[in-house]
């Protein structure tokens, strides 16, 4: 008998017995079985009918639906957070069921040859291996896509340079600032600058109560790095606390550099005169 046609049969027998495939599917994946309904919610992902789907392919052999299927979940799970140690346990429990019902069907039918068999196992278990393949791929490259968006997301966030004219923008600093996030200012400060031509940046520091010694010195350093691209820095809000820190720290700001005590009085000078 031709493999094609045994894969039929073999798969209208598992779909004669459906309701004993998922349960010897949910016994196998003990640790996923508790977890069905919540991935279900918060996934909108249903196991086991994916399951069918996923054996259907693979038994006969659909290689694009394969593929596409792998993609699809890859990115699913990905967007959902959903934990790959689960998904590994639920694929290989569809691996393990779906060659115990082999066996049985053997029993029952005693049609497939020896040789048949290895094709069998061959093609079975390099589907399931390539739908593993492209499902932790595309999990990867989606998750790393996200992150990457976050991250840019959390980056323009936290150094918002708003243009307010042509040549004039305010830079509000607001939080913690450490070293991560100086050089993510120092980045967009001077990036920024080359795009819309800064000619004046107002950075308000009026929403910063404390700052170490070197990110101090990193805003200085950025302050100079402006004024080498023709940008003059305005300097508002500055705290008692930071004042008091660059006395003792000998810094002191450049004489193309202006202070004005709050953003208000730097819009009023630089906006309304």
């Amino acid at each position: 008998m031709e493999l094609v046609q045994e894969t039929d049969k073999i798969l209208e027998f598992i779909r004669q017995n459906k309701k004993k495939f998922e349960n010897a599917l949910l016994t196998e994946a003990s640790n996923v079985r508790d977890k069905i309904e919540d991935i279900l919610r918060f996934g909108n992902i249903d196991l086991v009918n994916n399951a069918h789907k996923l054996v259907g392919y693979i038994v006969e052999g659909r290689d694009q639906e394969l593929q596409s299927f792998a993609k699809q979940e890859g990115i699913a799970w990905a967007t959902h957070e959903l934990t790959l140690s689960f998904k590994l346990e639920w694929v290989q429990a569809i691996r393990r069921t779906l060659w115990d019902f082999l066996k049985e069907y053997n029993e029952v039918a005693k049609e497939i040859a020896l040789e048949e068999f290895f094709l069998l196992e061959k093609k079975i278990n390099s589907s399931i291996d390539q739908f593993l393949n492209i499902f932790f791929i595309n999990y990867s490259t989606y998750k790393d896509s996200l992150i990457k968006a976050q991250r840019e997301l959390v980056e323009n966030l936290s150094v918002p340079i708003i243009p307010i004219t042509p040549s004039i923008c305010i830079l509000p600093l607001i939080g913690s600032v450490d070293t991560f996030r100086t050089n993510v200012i120092e980045e967009k400060v001077l990036m920024e600058i080359g795009k819309l031509r800064i000619q004046k940046l107002i950075m308000d520091l009026s929403g910063i109560a404390e700052m170490e010694n070197q990110v101090i010195e990193h805003l200085m350093k950025i302050i100079d790095g402006s004024a080498m691209m023709g940008c003059q820095t305005v300097i508002t809000g500055l705290r008692a606390e930071v004042v008091r820190k660059m006395i003792h720290l000998g810094f002191k700001f450049d004489k193309n550099t202006k202070t004005l005590g709050t953003l208000q009085q730097a819009l009023n000078q630089y906006l309304i005169n």
